[in-house]
């Protein structure tokens, strides 16, 4: 099976090629294919005629997104559109990653894959253009919404925070975001689950399972890191923003309820042990 990922330099990108190290897959990175441009994605999907393109390229820069409105939708929606139509037009089977921020995070309960959606901000808006462009143009689509990803060498919240806590300073983090810390790592091996499955098409909520605040998540960071001793507030959102915060509006509650993809027989751990896997691996990637 041939398999084409976009995104192929990020963290999930880096993570689908390990997970497809038995399949014939290729990764692109910005450098190598700007989804921006149609004619370019053409060229490449008609090029590499691959039967499975897993399409990871976005921009996930919430702040960016939020400053950049036109530059989300031109990447996460008209992008994973062109993407789409190339798939259409070579028959090929299109995985989309997107978010659990299409949510508005007024449930009390884990969204199931039908719940009504309502984004807050322009990156969650965008990402939802993406998902029906792509329903749209590709008949053959799978829509994976993933949340709170983290993956190994990457500037995600995980090392974000060990570096603040080096730093001495005293941290804060919010116990009213609540969803579901998820591991690259993982996910790319619920994908290739999926694809081996042949899975119809469809939305998909693909995350580790369980949930957690900011707050919870960092602890558990610090905790790992042999850090717990670092000095650690509780905040609310609103508190944040009464101190000058201005970064966009997040969901309160955002969980993924996974019941199509277990239906299949493809589930996640929990979250707990994804990050202490990865803590696992950092440390045999340091004494190596």
């Amino acid at each position: 099976m041939r398999i084409l990922i976009t995104g192929g330099n990020g963290q999930l990108g880096r993570s689908l090629q390990r997970a497809l190290t038995s399949e014939d897959a290729a990764a692109l990175g910005h450098a190598e294919l700007d989804i921006t441009d149609a004619h370019a994605v053409d060229e490449a999907i008609g090029r590499h005629r691959p039967h499975v393109v897993i399409h990871a390229a976005a921009l996930t820069d919430t702040a960016r997104c939020e400053r950049e409105p036109e530059a989300a939708r031109a990447i996460n929606g008209r992008g994973t559109e062109n993407v789409a139509k190339a798939c259409q037009r070579v028959g090929a089977r299109l995985v989309a990653v997107s978010t659990n921020e299409v949510f508005d995070g007024s449930q009390s309960m884990p969204y199931t894959e039908h719940a009504p959606t309502g984004p807050l901000n322009a990156y969650a808006i965008s990402k939802l253009d993406g998902e029906w462009l792509a329903a749209a143009a590709c008949a053959d689509t799978l829509t994976v919404r993933t949340s709170w990803l983290y993956g190994d060498g990457g500037n995600n919240f995980v090392e974000k925070v060990r570096a603040a806590a080096s730093s001495g300073r005293r941290l804060s983090f919010v116990t009213d975001e609540v969803a579901s810390p998820t591991s690259t790592e993982d996910l790319a091996v619920a994908i290739r689950a999926l694809i081996e499955r042949n899975a119809p098409a469809g939305i998909y909520h693909l995350a580790n399972s369980g949930e957690a605040s900011r707050y919870d998540w960092a602890l558990e960071i610090l905790r790992l890191s042999g850090m717990s001793e670092a000095p650690v507030e509780q905040v609310t959102t609103e508190q944040l923003r009464a101190n000058g915060y201005g970064g966009p509006r997040k969901p309160p509650y955002s969980v993924l309820a996974n019941t199509r993809a277990a239906a299949l027989g493809v589930t996640m751990r929990p979250w707990q042990d994804a990050l202490t896997a990865y803590f696992e691996r950092s440390r045999v990637a340091a004494d190596a």
